[in-house]
């Protein structure tokens, strides 16, 4: 049982589950193709208490970030320093496609597949817009007014329909009414937040503990549905984003621990957790409650900000997708043999940028047609990322959520300048809880005396017990006795 329990947290088994998903899904297709399964499962679990914990945890970090010194200073700083690091993202991502030549030097065989795959692409969407045309024509589908997503007028609709940033946006107008109000008003909602706030804390951890088995499904169902000519011809575009985002994600671990004063080996300890449910999760929200553990409890940054800038960020922060966004567009520049200058460098960055924030409360392939925001800024056909991507994205999520991930966790660091640390040291709390501890040690012959003193006050005892209920039911017998007796002189009078 212990052992189920440490293996979400273990990279070895996490690997282990990987790789016997690689194998079933290679041998055993149809299972394989089946096995998504387990992950629609575990998304639809984990946004079931994700999506609450989002809006009670914005809640308490809008309250605490209120209580903090320069608050407003703090809260416009958050919002400049999370689009700086989206639009920094996109421009690694950019500069790191450009001096790796991402795309540029395939062979004349993976040029041939890819064009292939796009080539198909485009007749099945020239032939779905035909049978569109000979069919009847359908009604209207509703549309949602873009300003509509960030401003709703329903929020109870809002959660219904899942829109993270019209939740949000509901969530952060709340939590400033919540947090305006004084402290000694409220204790009742306070309770009822923080009840309902460790409840979807403790949900999402247990649903976290099927992470082994949503990499085990997960890898069968790529193994059984992706082309292994494909993932060799895309190996260019895989190498560069897997070696840039691990490096992002590294340099960011970096600045965190040169902010605290803990070790390495401590700041991967507390780190391990969400970085391991990012890696392996489909879903950027799954490590809001290990993520505000790590950088509040156990690395000791403000609380108030950690509560507040997590799950915003989840939703807004999208530094892996831009990175993602941007290699994509110089790999698709460079397979169609468009040389990068200045001005496309330029718009490559800028619309890495708006495609990661337009992305926002989209997870896994929904975010890869925003990938048309940067390419139609380039003239490149939209069908190359819908073809070519579609296929490997399922590989590119884990990667872009650690690096969301880390860039957070940068974040925090920058806005927590100046505040005290506030970890707590378990080890301490045990220790001044127990005072100093005494041993106690026993020779042969004093562990015999002791027993033999055990024995004879145990037959003791016994003793005395038998002695007192002995007394009891003699005494007992009297009273029962006595009252005999007066009923019969009563009835029979002299």
């Amino acid at each position: 049982m212990g052992f189920l329990k440490r293996l979400p947290s273990s990279p070895i088994g996490l690997l282990i589950c990987v790789a016997l998903g690689f194998t079933v899904g290679s041998f055993l297709p149809t299972f394989g193709g089946q096995a998504l399964i387990f992950g629609q499962l575990y998304l639809a679990l984990v946004n079931m208490a994700a999506v609450p914990l989002v809006v009670v945890a914005t809640f308490f970090g809008l309250r605490q970030m209120m209580a903090l010194p320069q608050p407003g200073k703090r809260t416009l700083m958050m919002l400049a320093l999370a689009t700086g690091l989206v639009v920094l993202s996109a421009f690694i991502g950019a500069i790191g496609g450009v001096v790796a030549g991402t795309g540029k030097d395939l062979s004349a065989d993976s040029r041939q597949h890819l064009g292939i795959l796009v080539q198909s692409a485009v007749g099945d969407a020239a032939n779905a817009e035909v049978a569109i045309y000979e069919m009847a024509a359908p009604e209207a589908p509703k549309t949602i007014k873009p300003w509509a997503q960030l401003i709703p007028d329903n929020f109870f609709r809002t959660l219904a329909e899942g829109r993270s940033l019209g939740i949000l946006v509901c969530a952060i107008v709340f939590g400033l009414a919540f947090a305006a109000i004084p402290r000694a008003q409220n204790p009742a909602l306070m309770g009822m937040f923080e009840a309902s706030y460790r409840a979807f804390e403790l949900i999402i951890s247990r649903v976290n503990g099927f992470i082994p088995i949503l990499a085990f499904g997960m890898a069968a169902y790529f193994a059984a549905n992706t082309d292994a000519h494909t993932l060799r011809s895309m190996g260019s575009f895989l190498g560069s984003f897997f070696a840039f985002a691990f490096a992002c994600a590294a340099t960011a671990m970096i600045l965190v621990w040169k902010n605290t004063a803990l070790s390495v080996a401590e700041v991967l300890s507390a780190l391990k957790a969400p970085a391991l449910i990012s890696l392996t999760s489909a879903s950027n929200m799954a490590t809001i409650p290990d993520t505000i553990k790590a950088m509040s409890s156990k690395l000791g940054f403000s609380r108030g900000v950690v509560e507040l800038v997590v799950p915003t960020a989840s939703v807004f922060m999208r530094s892996g997708a831009a990175l993602y966004f941007a290699l994509l567009a110089v790999f698709v520049a460079h397979i169609y043999g468009q040389s990068i200058d200045g001005e496309s460098f330029l718009l490559i960055g800028l619309g890495a940028s708006l495609a990661a924030f337009a992305s926002a409360g989209n997870n896994s392939l929904a975010a890869v047609g925003f990938a048309g925001i940067v390419l139609s800024m380039l003239n490149l056909p939209i069908e190359a990322a819908l073809a070519l991507f579609i296929a490997i994205d399922l590989i590119c999520e884990g990667p872009r959520n650690l690096v969301t991930l880390m860039m957070v966790c940068v974040l925090i660091v920058l806005v927590s300048r100046g505040l005290p640390s506030e970890r707590v040291d378990l080890e301490g709390i045990q220790e001044t809880a127990l005072g100093e501890v005494y041993r106690f040690q026993f020779s042969g012959a004093s562990a015999v005396a002791a027993l033999t003193c055990s024995v004879a006050a145990a037959i003791l005892i016994t003793i005395f017990g038998i002695g007192v209920g002995m007394k009891k039911s003699g005494a007992h017998f009297q009273l029962r006795t006595s009252e005999i007796s007066l009923r019969t002189i009563a009835a029979y009078p002299a």
